[in-house]
């Protein structure tokens, strides 16, 4: 981590000391660094959690609500639930406060919530979404075409509930200026190669060299393109090449999301991100969240790749299967 990063949250965890023994207040908040890392999130969201342990569950959620406050610096901001998916806390969403949202999703229909308070119980980590960038107004949620990639951190606060933080993936301070970091920045490149290819060489050239796992469209870390129609009709698959040529529109979720009709509607919409629940080979076949990103070639079919949070963490970010 880098000098100012650890200054800056050196600074944060001296003033959540200084909170906690009542040496200041709540209108005097710590620097937060322009650019964060997952682990400077993940660390914010401790101080929070150890601030609500030793003031207590309502003082700290009185502080989380404020705007601005110790734990509210623009973009970055706590949030709190309980686990039936009561909002108890958000700077942004105070009218929203005291209802339940379990059921919330974001633009393309990710359980946010219900994913949030699943990875808080089990002892906290991070997670990915979509979410409006806050402005002077507020928070407008119904405003789909406002939704961005963001990282998320949940974290337990007490037996009965849990808080949460988050940063959009341009923030990130291994991020592209303005952009994306490198691992999402490499798979967005690879989509649009792959719609481009589409559209210059026909369907048949094009599903042979998507389907071709050691092809042009399966990079050096092992990120790959998939091919369906809107029907959600695999068309080409490195490694599914069994599944080809069968519908896969009604798979879904252990969370209640259907992903192949949510990716298909992402793509008919004119494309863009979308974070879905896929299981991660790499940890066992763990449940994940994975950052795709889909563009339509045609009117008949699209296409689409993606990478698991733990690539941009940079730490395990699978968690287990929920209850059913």
């Amino acid at each position: 981590m880098q000098p100012r990063l650890l200054c800056g949250l050196a600074c944060l965890s001296l003033a959540a000391a200084l909170l906690l023994c009542g040496c200041t207040t709540p209108e005097s908040p710590p620097d937060i660094p322009a650019a964060m890392t997952p682990e400077d999130l993940a660390g914010f969201v401790h101080e929070a959690a150890a601030y609500a342990g030793h003031a207590g569950k309502e003082p700290a959620l009185s502080l989380f609500n404020r705007n601005p406050g110790a734990f509210t610096r623009g973009d970055l901001y706590v949030y709190a639930y309980d686990y039936h998916g009561t909002l108890l806390a958000h700077p942004y969403q105070r009218e929203s406060v005291g209802t339940n949202r379990v059921d919330w999703t974001d633009a393309r229909g990710l359980p946010a919530i219900r994913i949030g308070a699943h990875v808080a119980a089990h002892g906290g980590g991070f997670i990915a979404y979509l979410y409006p960038a806050p402005s002077a107004s507020g928070i407008n949620e119904s405003s789909a075409e406002s939704y961005v990639p963001k990282i998320g951190y949940a974290y337990p606060a007490g037996g009965d509930w849990w808080i949460a933080s988050g940063i959009y993936f341009s923030d990130l301070e291994d991020a592209r200026p303005g952009k994306y970091p490198d691992a999402v920045a490499g798979m967005v490149d690879l989509v649009e190669r792959g719609a481009a290819y589409g559209r210059g060489h026909g369907d048949e050239a094009a599903f042979a060299e998507i389907s071709n796992a050691s092809g042009m469209f399966v990079d050096a870390d092992a990120h790959y393109l998939y091919a369906y129609d809107y029907n959600g009709t695999l068309l080409a698959h490195p490694h599914l090449k069994d599944a080809i040529g069968t519908s896969l529109i009604e798979r879904t979720d252990p969370f209640g999301m259907k992903n192949i009709r949510a990716l298909c509607d992402t793509a008919r919409s004119g494309g863009g991100f979308i974070v879905f629940v896929w299981p991660n080979p790499v940890r066992e076949n763990r449940q994940e969240l994975k950052i795709g990103y889909v563009l339509p070639v045609d009117d008949r079919w699209w296409v689409g790749s993606g990478v698991y949070l733990s690539e941009v963490t940079g730490v395990d970010s699978s968690f287990p299967l929920p209850s059913p």
